[in-house]
C-alpha cells in the first residue's frame, strides 16, 4: 500500500511540473510569434525600400574604356 501512495504522490508532482513547463512553453511561443511578426514586418519594409531604389537604377550609367 505504501508504494501505491508514493507512486500517486510522485505522479502528482510530475503532473504539476509538466503543467508548469507547458505554461512556460506557451508563453515563450507567444513571445516568439510576436518577434517573428516584427522581424517579417522589418524585412518587408527593407524590401520595399530596395524595390523603390531599384526602380530606374542603372539607366543612366555611361561606361567608357
Amino acid at each position: 500500500m505504501e508504494t501505491a501512495l508514493i507512486s500517486a504522490v510522485m505522479a502528482g508532482k510530475t503532473a504539476q511540473l509538466q503543467t508548469a513547463l507547458a505554461a512556460k512553453f506557451a508563453r515563450m511561443n507567444a513571445a516568439s510569434e510576436r518577434s517573428i511578426a516584427q522581424l517579417l514586418e522589418a524585412a518587408n519594409q527593407n524590401a520595399q525600400k530596395l524595390a523603390d531604389a531599384a526602380n530606374g537604377l542603372g539607366q543612366n550609367i555611361d561606361i567608357q574604356v
